[in-house]
């Protein structure tokens, strides 16, 4: 698949990207701090930036775009330009950096991919309670 935007186009493109507080995000957010939890989001100090923070638990939350995190990659990779091929395998490498960064740390990672925050929040949202519950000997 051949790029048909220019580099400028491109870039503007790219900048209007949100990292921060998108909509998954949001969602999952708003239904946990409804079942009662507290969390910090983006903590700068721990790598990778995780969306959701529970310090006390040692639990880290990644909700990953499926494009961008590259879901099931190998099978779909090939339709792509090199630019962007290169884009994701460098963001799946980073990722890998990071859990096994986090995981060396002693904290647990939860990792939601956007097609299952879409397709059932509740069940990511049971996830997080559940692992929360699988650690209460950190608190």
């Amino acid at each position: 698949m051949a790029d048909n935007l220019t580099k400028k186009q491109r870039s503007y493109c790219m900048s209007q990207v949100k990292g921060k507080d998108t909509g998954l995000e949001l969602t999952i957010r708003s239904a946990i701090h409804r079942e009662g939890l507290r969390f910090r989001k983006h903590v700068q100090g721990l790598p990778g930036r995780p969306d959701i923070v529970f310090p006390r638990k040692k639990v880290v939350v990644f909700i990953d775009g499926d494009f961008w995190h590259g879901y099931r990659f190998p099978y779909w990779k090939q339709s792509l330009s090199r630019f962007w091929r290169e884009k994701i395998e460098k963001n799946r490498r980073r990722d890998r950096s990071n859990f096994r960064k986090l995981r060396t740390r002693g904290w647990q990672v939860i990792r939601l991919w956007q097609h299952q925050v879409e397709g059932n929040s509740s069940r990511c949202v049971r996830k997080i309670l559940v692992t929360l519950g699988s650690r209460a000997t950190c608190a």
